[in-house]
C-alpha cells in the first residue's frame, strides 16, 4: 500500500519537475545572448530575486529526491540482505573438490611434506604441513642472433 503510493507521488512529482523547469526561461533567452552578447553579466552578473518558478523547481526537485531514496529503500528492503543468485541455485556436483586424505594425528596427511619445529620457551615439538608453491616451468634460454 505504501509502496503504491510513493510511486504515485514519485510520478506526479516528476510531471511537475518537468513542466516547471520547460516553463522557466533561460538567462540570456534575447537574440543578443543568442550570439554571445551581454555573456559577461550573465555568467557573472548579480543574480535576481528568486522567482516563483524556480523556488517551485528547488522543492520539486528536492522532494523528487527524497521519493526516489525511499522507493529504493522500499524496493530492496523486500528482498531480503544477502541472497544472491548463488543461494539460489546450488553449485553442481560435479564441481566439489575431490576428498583429500585424513590427516595423521600429527596434523599432516600421509605422503605430504612436513616440517617439524620446536617452541624455544616450552620445548614442545610440532609438525606441520609444508606447503610450497608449484615449480615453474622449464623455461629455454632466448637465441641469440
Amino acid at each position: 500500500m505504501a509502496y503504491t503510493l510513493l510511486t504515485i507521488v514519485h510520478v506526479l512529482v516528476c510531471l511537475f519537475l518537468i513542466v516547471v523547469v520547460l516553463l522557466q526561461s533561460g538567462k540570456a533567452a534575447d537574440l543578443a545572448g543568442a550570439f554571445g552578447g551581454m555573456g559577461s553579466q550573465t555568467a557573472f552578473g548579480p543574480r535576481g530575486s528568486a522567482t516563483l518558478l524556480s523556488k517551485a523547481t528547488t522543492g520539486s526537485a528536492i522532494l523528487f529526491m527524497i521519493t526516489s531514496l525511499s522507493l529504493s529503500i522500499l524496493a530492496t528492503r523486500g528482498t531480503g540482505v544477502g541472497s544472491t543468485i548463488l543461494d539460489k541455485h546450488p553449485a553442481p556436483a560435479s564441481a566439489k573438490q575431490p576428498a583429500t586424505p585424513a590427516p595423521a594425528p600429527g596434523g599432516v596427511a600421509p605422503g605430504q611434506p612436513s616440517v617439524t619445529l620446536t617452541d624455544p620457551v616450552t620445548g614442545e615439538k610440532k609438525t606441520m604441513p609444508l606447503t610450497l608453491p608449484p615449480r615453474p616451468a622449464e623455461q629455454q634460454p632466448p637465441d641469440k642472433k
